[in-house]
């Protein structure tokens, strides 16, 4: 804790990307093309799409303050709505009404090898799990600690012997580790995905083969205790890759098993083929067609060169930040998140890293993926207990002992900013402990009770409502007039890049898996 007493704690950056559907008045997914006002989404910074053309992603730039990164996101936010028509960004997780997997347009990012790869690995994840997994969205929180605290920390350990970047990687992944098997709190405290459209399940609402959920009006299906169904086996789910069994242990295991993902063929994805008849169906045939294929709830990150893959940054200079990616969009949030939220994370970051993280053996691997199960199923169940090493423990108890935790790190951040955020972040969620109607999730079943319709109708108003206040509130002009000039810019830059290219698709991904097979170790 003496690095957080010197300061050094108290800079923290943090960088928010938040996802959305764009909807039309009736709360369905649009069929439109990514607005060509809001630049090229192959190479615009802040504006670009995730799976589909419909599923807007805002990126923020990295900041020490979380009002500095709110405030950048609230004018992206503005920014869309000045050139969006009769459309609107639906606030909710769980995806707006779909007519099917076709009504899923996938990105299209134009006609260079690097934007045909990006719409090809989509194809790929079509054939693979469906468009309507992909619908999906959710906010990815990163944060990063500054240079400056390792060497105090590596001193006060007494590891001077290993490297700087070998230790740095090292404690990130013991952070990761503990955050492996702790995030179930931030499912229970901030999971906003109770219910969902019956669309989304398709076939299986059809037949009744939803045995997890309840009906709540015709075309509304929600879980009583639920908190995050977009965490759970109804969301986001691959049983190839869970094979893979990645429990962070270790930069190089991290490495080697991605490595081998996208090496390795896979039978099923065989079947479907690659490139039939001039159509390219998949990148490849392998557990993973690149790194990014694989689901986590944390990612180790570094940014990578223009030649490089996530991993081999990663082997290359160590970790350099990581990625949070449990997250719900809080529908009664204007953003999905709000500063105290954010605080609460990173306080809950900063106990992860400070606390003593062993290895994770395969067992513990299996119970921690039963707790987050557990959570996300029936989080608020008051009966609910988690497995926490050789006890069981109800969720409620263990909750409170992580927030003792937090207690003392919250205030030593308080103390180096000179304010009381941070523990007035933990206090005030933490309530929600002990009276689980204050959740997102029990708080979106009681506001759908009390509107008296279907789940998609009252998303639908949130939108709107939503959607007026952004449209009516000013922004910052030089921000506005940055914007203007990326949309110019990015263009352009697209345009650019189609040009510049000299080989084939073809030539171009056989170069870019064999250089994505080589090792890259530090200089």
């Amino acid at each position: 804790m003496m690095p957080a007493r010197k300061g050094l704690l108290g800079r923290l950056r943090r960088g928010i990307e938040k996802e959305g559907l764009r909807v039309d008045a009736d709360g369905a997914i649009v069929a439109t093309p990514h607005p060509h006002a809001l630049g090229s989404k192959l190479t615009h910074p802040h504006i670009t799409t995730d799976y589909s053309e419909a599923l807007l992603e805002y990126i923020t730039p990295v900041y020490c303050r979380p009002a500095d990164a709110l405030s950048f996101l609230g004018d992206l936010v503005r920014f869309t709505y000045r050139k969006l028509d009769h459309e609107w960004l639906w606030p909710a997780s769980m995806p707006a009404r779909l007519a099917g997997n076709e009504s899923i347009p996938i990105a299209d990012y134009g006609t260079s090898n690097v934007g045909t790869m990006k719409h090809v690995y989509r194809k790929g994840l079509d054939v693979r799990y469906g468009r309507i997994m992909q619908s999906i969205a959710g906010i990815h929180y990163n944060v990063s600690l500054p240079e400056d605290i390792w060497p105090l920390l590596q001193s006060l350990e007494g590891r001077e012997d290993e490297s700087a970047k070998g230790y740095r990687s090292a404690r990130y992944f013991d952070l990761i580790r503990n955050f492996r098997r702790n995030s179930w709190l931030l499912l229970y405290l901030f999971g906003a995905s109770p219910a969902l459209d019956r669309s989304f399940l398709g076939d299986a609402a059809a037949d009744g083969r939803c045995d997890k959920l309840e009906p709540r009006g015709k075309e509304t299906l929600y879980a009583p205790y639920a908190t995050s169904l977009r965490m759970s086996d109804l969301g986001y789910q691959n049983q190839v890759q869970s094979q893979l069994k990645i429990c962070f242990n270790s930069l190089s295991n991290y490495v080697g098993t991605l490595r081998h993902a996208i090496s390795t063929e896979w039978p099923d994805y065989r079947r479907i083929g690659v490139e039939v008849d001039g159509d390219w169906r998949q990148l490849s045939a392998n557990i993973l067609q690149i790194e990014n294929e694989y689901y986590s709830d944390i990612r180790p990150k570094r940014v990578a060169r223009h030649d490089e893959t996530p991993t081999q940054a990663l082997e290359a200079r160590g970790v350099e930040y990581i990625e949070v990616r449990c997250l719900d969009l809080d529908p009664f949030l204007p953003l999905g998140i709000d500063e105290p939220q954010m605080r609460f994370i990173d306080t809950f970051l900063l106990w992860c890293l400070l606390s003593e993280s062993p290895w994770i053996p395969d067992d513990e691997c299996d119970r921690l993926d039963d707790n987050r199960r557990l959570v996300v199923e029936r989080g608020r169940d008051p009966d609910l207990e988690l497995q926490v090493g050789d006890r069981r423990v109800p969720l409620r108890a263990r909750g409170h002992e992580i927030v003792d935790g937090l207690r003392q790190v919250a205030t030593l951040l308080d103390e180096i900013e000179g304010d009381s955020l941070h523990l007035a972040a933990v206090d005030s969620l933490a309530r929600r402990l002990d009276d689980p109607e204050l959740t997102p999730s029990a708080r979106m079943l009681r506001a759908l009770e009390s509107h008296g319709g279907e789940w998609a109708d009252f998303v639908t108003e949130l939108a709107q409502a939503q959607g007026e206040h952004w449209r009516e509130t000013p922004m910052d002009e030089a921000r506005a007039s940055l914007f203007a000039d990326l949309v110019e810019t990015s263009h352009q830059q697209q345009h650019d890049i189609e040009a510049d290219d000299q080989v084939s698709f073809a030539q171009f991904i056989t170069d870019y898996f064999a250089r994505a097979r080589e090792p890259r170790p530090a200089a």
